[in-house]
C-alpha cells in the first residue's frame, strides 16, 4: 500500500516543484523587467518638479501628452529626425546582415574546403575580439565614410555578421542536399539556386536574425557615438545623452524619451517572441 502511494507522492511533489519554480520565475521577471518599466512610465507622466523627486508614486498632475510634445520639440535635431536616422540605420544594416550571412553560412555548410577552418576562425574571432575604435575610424576616414550613414550601416552590419553566420550555417545543415542537386539538374546556377531554392527555406532563421539584430542596432548607443558623431546624424539612443546634458533637471522629459524609445523593441518582442525562439532552436531540433 505504501509502495502504491509512492509514485503518486513523487508526481505530486514534482508538480509542486514546477509550480514553485514558475512562481519564482514570474516574480523575478516582474522585479527585473516590469518594476523598472513601471517606474519609467510613472516618471514620464509627472510634472518636472514631481519627477525630480524620483519617487515610485503616482503623479500629482498627469501630463504624459505634454511631456511627449515637449520631447519631440526639444533637442538638437528633434526626436522624429532621430527616429528616421535609427530606422535607416537599422533597415540598411539588417538587410546586409541577412543577405551576406545567409550566403556565407550556406557556402560554409555546403562547400567544404581547406579554407573553411580559416573562415570559421575569423567568424569566431568576430564574436570574441572587441572592436578597435581608433583603427576603425582611421579606415573609415580613408574610405571617406566617417560621419556618414553609409559607413555606420557597414559598421553595424560587420559587427553582427559573426552571430548571424553561425545561425544560418546551423540551419542550412537541416536542409536536404537533394534539393540542391535537383535544382542543379534543372539548370539553376549558383545565384538562382541560392535565391530561389535555399533562401525561401531559411524563413524561420531570417525572422530571428531580423528581429534580434533590429533590436540590437536600434538600441546601440556606443557605435553611433564613436563612428557617427554630429547632431544631424543623431540616433534615438543619443537623444538620451542630449537630454541628460542639456536639461538634466527635466527628468520628466528624459523618462518620457526613454519610454518612447522602448516602445518599438517592446512591440517586436511581444508579437514575435515565438518566432525568435523557433528560429534560434529550429536548427538544433531538426539536426
Amino acid at each position: 500500500m505504501v509502495t502504491g502511494r509512492a509514485p503518486e507522492r513523487r508526481v505530486r511533489r514534482a508538480t509542486v516543484q514546477r509550480w514553485v519554480v514558475g512562481i519564482i520565475a514570474i516574480t523575478v521577471s516582474f522585479v527585473v523587467f516590469l518594476v523598472p518599466f513601471g517606474f519609467v512610465l510613472l516618471q514620464a507622466t509627472k510634472s518636472p518638479a514631481d519627477a525630480n523627486q524620483l519617487q515610485f508614486s503616482f503623479p500629482v498632475e498627469f501630463q504624459l501628452w505634454q511631456n511627449i510634445v515637449d520631447v519631440f520639440q526639444t533637442g538638437t535635431t528633434g526626436l522624429l529626425r532621430s527616429f528616421i536616422n535609427s530606422a535607416v540605420l537599422t533597415v540598411g544594416s539588417v538587410i546586409i546582415m541577412v543577405v551576406f550571412s545567409a550566403m556565407v553560412g550556406y557556402v560554409l555548410q555546403r562547400r567544404p574546403s581547406r579554407w573553411n577552418k580559416v573562415v570559421n576562425f575569423f567568424v569566431l574571432a568576430g564574436l570574441i575580439v572587441p572592436p578597435a575604435i581608433v583603427p576603425t575610424i582611421w579606415v573609415l576616414q580613408g574610405l571617406q565614410l566617417f560621419k556618414t550613414m553609409t559607413g555606420m550601416i557597414l559598421i553595424e552590419a560587420t559587427f553582427g555578421l559573426s552571430f548571424c553566420i553561425l545561425l544560418f550555417r546551423a540551419f542550412v545543415a537541416t536542409i536536404p542536399k537533394e534539393l540542391d542537386e535537383a535544382a542543379v539538374i534543372d539548370g539553376a546556377g549558383p545565384l538562382r539556386l541560392f535565391f530561389t531554392v535555399v533562401l525561401p527555406l531559411l524563413k524561420p532563421v531570417i525572422i530571428t536574425v531580423v528581429l534580434v539584430q533590429s533590436v540590437s542596432v536600434f538600441n546601440d548607443f556606443a557605435n553611433p557615438l564613436y563612428f557617427l558623431p554630429g547632431s544631424d546624424n543623431q540616433t534615438v539612443q543619443q537623444t538620451l545623452y542630449s537630454f541628460q546634458t542639456q536639461s538634466a533637471s527635466q527628468l520628466n522629459l528624459l523618462f518620457t524619451d526613454v519610454l518612447l524609445i522602448t516602445i518599438p523593441p517592446l512591440i517586436l518582442y511581444i508579437f514575435f517572441n515565438r518566432q525568435i525562439v523557433a528560429g534560434m532552436t529550429s536548427g538544433a531540433v531538426k539536426g
